[in-house]
């Protein structure tokens, strides 16, 4: 009997050549299991089982882990607006270690000797993917035919061809990742430091005209209404935004960053649902936190952000911070309204029983209720006692 290799499938180039390489070279049963985070829909998974199933694979999974990335990862960036960079909303990055940990599950569940992946060499995923499977699974054996052979997009192309997979290989000009929270687009123009990807690279296009205003409800940090419609299950808020959101092109940007291994790496995104609820998340906290959560918050945030990027999820200090950043969202619940107009938003102001700007100690710039000018004379003169000792001793000003 032939010995089992599971292959974490996307249905693209790369997992597809994985799936036929893996089959005719190195004779081994190949399982196909495709991890949905949120990026396929119905009619788009039962192609892919279809094109599974033609390129040879024994038996063809999904595996839907939408919830559980939501409730394990996405909420809790949310909580800490976590932007890589201050731009992207680390959409794949989180991602892969949800798709690697349901992968390596059912891999112990059919007795699989091997795993496998189509990670090239040059970028993050193989070490998200690697790790993961490492820690869970040390005595399954790892096989990557992409990343050693140092196959080049053409190359693997020519591959199928002479085995006879016919496709629509101008579709595969470029790497797309789709999920619940964005999706990613690599090509030719990411390769580069001074081209930008072209309007038709998008699988999103600028349909909608004009501009609409909305509202986003949070209750505790988390969205749970859109437009006025509320929803138990934020998954389904989330994808209610989108296909709001996606017609305006919102949430464009291309992302430059230190990849894991070391080198540079350029990509570019589209985030709409993601970007328009991180800022009007923050809008909200800006509203209903107090100075030192916002300044903790943000220190801890940047951290849990690095630590998904780097592939380092499973390490228990990420379950400390999200323990911190869920007990800062007790009072993060109101109405956010957003205007959206093709290719931007604008973030139109809050409603919250929360909201620190509805005090009786004062109207900032306008109306002091609480303290009399002799009381800041006061406050001032105290505050600016150890600068006076420091410049009287120093003489530097």
């Amino acid at each position: 009997m032939k010995e089992k290799v599971v292959l974490a499938y996307s249905g693209g180039l790369d997992t597809s050549f994985c799936a036929k390489y893996l089959s005719v070279e190195k004779n081994l049963e190949v399982y196909t299991a495709l991890a949905n985070t949120g990026g396929f829909g119905a009619e788009e998974l039962e192609d892919i089982e279809t094109k599974a199933y033609e390129l040879g694979s024994a038996k063809h999974v999904t595996l839907d882990v939408t919830d559980t990335y939501y409730s394990k990862c996405i909420r809790y960036m949310v909580y800490g607006n976590v932007l890589r960079n201050n731009t992207y909303p680390i959409s794949v990055s989180s991602e892969r270690v949800f798709q690697a940990i349901a992968i390596i599950e059912y891999a112990k569940k059919i007795g699989a000797k091997y795993v496998a992946h189509g990670s090239t060499g040059a970028g993050n995923d193989q070490v998200r993917f690697d790790l993961t499977f490492e820690v869970l699974a040390p005595d399954i054996e790892i096989l990557t035919p992409t990343r050693d052979l140092q196959l080049s997009r053409q190359e693997e192309i020519d591959y199928l061809k002479k085995h006879g997979v016919e496709a629509d290989w101008s579709k595969m000009a470029y790497s797309i990742n789709k999920g619940l929270w964005g999706t990613s687009i690599g090509g030719k123009e990411t390769l580069t430091s001074d081209k930008t990807l072209p309007e038709e690279a998008y699988p999103s296009q600028l349909e909608a005209k004009g501009e609409k205003e909305i509202s986003l409800d949070f209750v505790k940090g988390e969205l749970k209404g859109v437009d006025g419609k509320k929803y138990f299950n934020t998954v389904d808020a989330i994808r209610a935004l989108e296909a709001l959101a996606a017609p305006y092109a919102i949430g464009r940007d291309m992302h430059i960053g230190d990849t894991i291994i070391g080198i540079k790496g350029r990509v570019g995104f589209e985030a709409a649902a993601p970007m328009l609820i991180i800022k009007a998340h923050q809008m909200l906290e800006k509203h209903t936190l107090t100075k030192w959560q916002m300044y903790w918050k943000e220190q801890l945030s940047n951290w849990y952000g690095m630590f998904l990027h780097e592939s380092l999820y499973l390490d228990p200090v990420m379950r400390d911070i999200e323990k911190f950043l869920e007990n800062t969202q007790e009072t993060v619940t109101g109405k956010v309204i957003v205007t959206l107009k093709p290719y931007h938003y604008v973030l139109v102001g809050v409603e919250s029983d929360y909201d620190l700007m509805k005090s009786d100690f004062g109207e900032y710039g306008e109306m002091n209720k609480a303290w009399t000018s002799e009381d800041v004379k006061g406050f001032t003169k105290i505050l600016g006692t150890s600068l006076k000792i420091y410049n009287s001793v120093n003489k530097k000003y």
